[in-house]
């Protein structure tokens, strides 16, 4: 009688790949929503902010005046908010009512932790050839420190623009110098937000050599098993050892998805980088 040979169920076979989820659908909803929202508060911030540039002036007079701008750059901002307490109740949600593990701390969480400066530490040593490539968990410390950064963003932003929108009601609880500050706080943080979105936020997600010329996983979903094994082994090693892996297996996207996907993204990649050019271009003028 002929032994029988057993085969690993997650095993890539030779003539069909095997695809797994990495983004709900909810979650790419919502960050749909959250890079929408981004490059219209930006590209209505923008002209306010450099109002003096010759581009300002111009797109002001393409859709009708500075006043339906800042009609806009609030409408992008009530969107935007609404958004991010959703993000946030359901956070709270998961961890807290539902007791969801990894929401908070390990390996599986977006809270930074001494793995992500060890990984970080590694990767500078990799990149000047004084070490081998770090492996990475479910998110990187570049993945956490952008989340993060937008999540501080959405908080110091929002409260400063919603001071200068509301001035009369937070007057009874602000100074007069508070006020003034937050105008400057608010400009100057978002400028800030705008160069760090369009560049570094960029290049990390899609202009790193094993992403380029766009990660898709965003838009699609899900992710080939060779994308998952190279991009985070210790992911990819943890669920195959717990027996999740099967549980996260999905199905290729299909060509419309691919192709629509790769439309929104290049499109929001060259609207990105040309405000970029002209937040340059205004901030030199």
């Amino acid at each position: 009688m002929p032994e029988l040979e057993l085969v690993d169920a997650t095993t890539e076979s030779s003539t069909k790949t095997r695809y797994y989820v990495r983004f709900t659908r909810e979650q790419r909803y919502m960050h749909a929503v959250l890079f929408t929202t981004f490059l219209g508060l930006a590209a209505t911030g923008l002209p306010m902010r450099f109002s003096q540039s010759f581009w300002a002036r111009e797109l002001a007079a393409g859709v009708g005046g500075f006043g339906a701008i800042l009609f806009l750059h609030k409408f992008f901002a009530i969107v935007l908010t609404i958004a991010f307490l959703i993000h946030v109740k359901e956070v709270l949600e998961r961890g807290l009512v539902n007791r969801e593990k990894g929401i908070f701390w390990g390996s599986t969480s977006m809270v930074p932790n001494w793995n992500d400066a060890k990984a970080m530490v590694g990767h500078m040593r990799w990149f000047l050839g004084l070490g081998p490539k770090p492996q990475f968990e479910r998110y990187a410390y570049w993945e956490k420190f952008d989340y993060w950064a937008v999540f501080w963003g959405m908080i110091v932003i929002g409260f400063s623009g919603y001071a200068m929108w509301f001035a009369p009601f937070f007057a009874h609880f602000l100074p007069g110098w508070a006020l003034n500050a937050v105008l400057v706080i608010h400009s100057e943080e978002a400028l800030l937000a705008v160069l760090f979105i369009f560049s570094i936020h960029f290049v990390n997600t899609h202009l790193r050599p094993d992403s380029f010329p766009m990660d898709m996983v965003i838009f699609t979903g899900v992710e080939s098993d060779h994308e998952f094994k190279e991009k985070r082994p210790l992911e990819y090693a943890r669920n195959l050892k717990t027996g999740d892996l099967e549980k996260k297996t999905g199905i290729a996207p299909p060509l419309w998805l691919v192709n629509f996907s790769k439309v929104v993204g290049y499109t929001a990649i060259f609207i990105g980088l040309t405000l970029l050019v002209l937040t340059l271009i205004g901030y030199f003028d």
